[in-house]
């Protein structure tokens, strides 16, 4: 028997022999892995939110929590850690445990970061396990009702009149917001000052008190504020108007054709969250965003349910960061 041959038989035969002995080894782990899923979780999940309490993504991240602490009769804890435009609450997660007990409501901002930031301590794909997209919340323009500016037309020649002075705000270096300005100061010429705070909040606070002029805000932080007259809405950068505010019209039916932002909402985990236990948690999350109270919730605050699974998920963030790296290239934008 020529050697190579022998060598192969010879494999054959040990396999054969220990596979009575890797068995009971292999069901015992697939059996404490199943364990592990059933008895998900054994203590309180932690939430972490890369803005401050009371913007957009906090609101959608109670809202989901509250849900699943329902379900899971565990304490859903929401850790807000706002700062450096979701990098830093970023990082932090891709560093953590991926025990199922530490779970990232996130937005559109993940997918900008590889491309605005320069250098960045985790990859925003491949150090994440996609769990599931909740919902997508159109932009829309809206100004302090002190400024003088009725329409799009109108608040153009504003910051066209007044150069590296009107200003806008956005919740962060690098979120759907602040990129939306550079789009529009691309596509009209203009030169808006950006000014970014750490999350919705205090940014909208500093826009009603009047240290800046205007703010490409994610629809659900501001609906109140439109509704008490506190904030003028402009136009909506979507394809089509909103059902909850048909008032409001499009960027296109305002003469900027093509000017479409919007930011969403998905809970990502720790790349090393094991497949099983990921599935389990995304299957989790669909269950309470089909809930009818939470999806009406949701389209109340202007939102489109979404709900997509894992996979699904992950090749919607691979698509945004394509278009949010055209988007960035274009502006000129970028952070050190």
């Amino acid at each position: 028997m020529p050697f190579p041959t022998r060598r192969r038989a010879l494999r054959c035969g040990l396999a054969a022999a220990l596979a009575p002995a890797l068995h009971p080894a292999l069901v015992h782990a697939q059996e404490r892995t199943q364990d592990r899923i059933a008895s998900y979780p054994t203590d309180n999940v932690r939430m972490v939110v890369p803005y401050a309490a009371g913007g957009a993504t906090d609101i959608v991240a109670r809202a989901v929590a509250e849900k699943l602490h329902a379900r899971w009769s565990k304490p859903v804890v929401i850790d807000n850690r706002p700062g450096a435009g979701t990098t830093l609450a970023a990082a932090q997660v891709a560093r953590g445990p991926g025990d199922g007990h530490l779970l990232y409501m996130t937005t559109s901002a993940h997918t900008i970061s590889s491309t605005l930031y320069k250098k960045l301590d985790y990859d925003p794909l491949k150090d994440f396990a996609a769990l599931s997209l909740i919902a997508k919340v159109p932009l829309v323009l809206v100004v302090r009702p002190d400024l003088g500016v009725g329409d799009l037309a109108g608040f153009i020649r504003h910051a066209q009149a007044q150069p590296d002075k009107a200003s806008f705000a956005s919740p962060g270096n690098g979120t759907a917001q602040h990129l939306a300005g550079e789009m529009f100061n691309t596509a009209t010429r203009s030169r808006l000052v950006h000014v970014p705070y750490k999350g919705d909040a205090p940014a909208i606070t500093d826009l009603m008190g009047g240290s800046v002029d205007a703010m490409f805000a994610t629809l659900t932080v501001v609906l109140p504020h439109i509704a008490s007259g506190r904030l003028k809405a402009i136009a909506l950068a979507n394809g089509r108007r909103v059902e909850k505010v048909p008032a409001i019209p499009t960027f296109a039916e305002s003469g900027l054709a093509g000017f479409e932002a919007a930011t969403w909402f998905g809970v990502l985990a720790p790349a090393s969250l094991a497949p099983p236990l990921r599935e389990r948690i995304a299957q989790d999350l669909r269950a309470v965003v089909g809930q009818p109270e939470l999806r009406a919730r949701l389209i109340d605050l202007g939102g489109e349910v979404v709900s997509s699974t894992p996979a699904e998920f992950d090749a919607f963030m691979q698509a945004e960061t394509r278009k949010w790296q055209d988007i960035v290239r274009q502006s000129g934008a970028a952070i050190g």
